[in-house]
């Protein structure tokens, strides 16, 4: 029973009782009888005045805390007059103006967080209490190439990715580097924050290719500087010397012949080792892409036409078909030109002889497959491939796969070279 029925209750039962007693006390007397007549009404009076003082503050109390439990903060009450229900008004709406103010700023940091997380060159992956994944920004979905419907909600040891692999297996408040698509490289990081008094994780990827690639760059770049120096240092006087044999008179004698073959020979070596080194010296130099449109399409059947002798020799055959639509990048022409160049030029030397080297341009997935029937690549050197200088080949200089992958990163494209299965090698670039 509410306290506003209880009292119009109490004070109901209390005058009824009080006329009835007066009647049956003072109905002889009449003067006595009109007047507890009169103080009994007088007492309904103040009781109903009461009423108002006491059960109208509280009513109105009631309704501010039901603007409390709906989490509106922008209800406050006005004064009333009364000391007693001032005091609790003000109380009231200092409370409101607090609350009001503590959810504002929590918002406030909330939006922030979330600004944070979205924008995050990092990719942040939140678990809930159960471990699945809640929340992820939209590098994270970037790095593992999955749409957030793909992965909210599901544990992450449903999720199918190099990357999770790694994730499944790491122990809460540790990290760990690995390389995925042999080509990208990620500091995976596993941590945990308190949520209501409950424990919930979350993990970190943040790719480190760029930041290898240019560690690796200013190290073998001051290399590279410094034998090129040298070799050039060298080079120069010595075909000078050569030259000024082979047009001497030593050079017209009977045994001549003989020496100047010899001396030809040490100074095309000389040419070659120059040309060497200015290989070498390319990946240092490389420019910054000069970005365009280009048509993919064309470029590519262009590279398809310049290495098809090459490709004739082993009986190698080449299988395209171009798409129905023109595939644009915005990309520096030449530069993606040699890319090519240099993909096509490793998958024919991964064939030994006969084979087939298709090419698939996809525009709506905005990929471009390169898939070879050659050997395949070994698992245990397939983290090395886009190390500088490391080569399978024996008269390789290990620098056609760094080349390509530092022009395709300048550009902001993705790549992955894997073999998914015996004779099938893809190399894949995403534009």
């Amino acid at each position: 029973m509410k306290l506003r029925t209880k009292y119009i209750l109490f004070v109901v039962i209390l005058h009824l009782t009080a006329l009835v007693l007066t009647w049956f006390v003072f109905r002889e007397y009449k003067i006595l009888f009109l007047v507890s007549e009169v103080v009994i009404i007088i007492s309904i009076a103040l009781a109903w005045q009461l009423y108002y003082q006491l059960l109208a503050p509280l009513k109105m109390l009631m309704r501010g805390t039901e603007t409390i439990k709906d989490r509106d903060f922008t209800v406050k009450m006005l004064p009333t007059g009364k000391y007693e229900m001032d005091e609790l008004i003000h109380v009231y709406n200092q409370m409101m103006d607090e609350l009001r103010t503590e959810r504002t700023k929590q918002e406030q940091q909330h939006l922030f967080l979330e600004k944070l997380i979205d924008t995050s060159p990092t990719g942040i992956i939140i678990l809930d209490y159960d471990e699945n994944i809640q929340q992820v920004n939209p590098r994270a979905m970037q790095l593992l190439n999955m749409s957030s419907q793909d992965l909210a909600g599901k544990p992450v040891t449903a999720i199918m990715h190099p990357v999770t692999e790694h994730i499944k297996q790491l122990p809460t408040g540790q990290s760990i580097t690995v390389t995925f698509n042999n080509a990208v490289t990620c500091k995976i990081q596993k941590s945990h924050f308190i949520d209501r008094g409950f424990s919930r994780q979350f993990i970190m990827i943040e790719e480190l290719t760029a930041e290898i690639l240019a560690a690796e760059k200013n190290a073998y770049g001051k290399v590279i500087r410094m034998m090129a120096h040298e070799v050039n240092n060298t080079i120069g006087p010595v075909n000078s010397i050569l030259q000024s044999a082979l047009q001497s008179q030593l050079m017209q004698e009977k045994n001549g012949e003989l020496l100047r073959n010899a001396l030809q020979v040490a100074v095309e070596r000389n040419h070659n080792l120059n040309h060497f080194m200015r290989n070498f010296a390319d990946v240092v130099r490389l420019p910054e892409p000069v970005k365009q449109e280009v048509n993919l399409q064309p470029l590519l059947e262009n590279v398809i036409q310049l290495m098809q002798m090459k490709a004739r020799e082993k009986e190698i055959q080449f299988v395209y078909t171009p798409a129905e639509t023109p595939f644009y990048m915005y990309a520096d022409g030449q530069q993606m030109e040699q890319v090519l160049i240099n993909i096509v030029k490793n998958s024919i030397e991964a064939i030994d002889q006969h084979g087939t080297i298709c090419f698939e341009t996809n525009p709506a997935t905005r990929q471009l497959i390169i898939t070879d029937s050659g050997k395949g690549i070994p698992p245990h050197i397939a983290g090395q491939l886009f190390s500088p200088f490391f080569s399978t080949k024996r008269n390789g200089q290990g620098i056609g796969l760094t080349l390509i992958k530092e022009i395709l990163l300048n550009h902001g494209f993705e790549l992955s070279l894997k073999t998914i299965a015996p004779g099938q090698t893809e190399f894949v670039i995403k534009f």
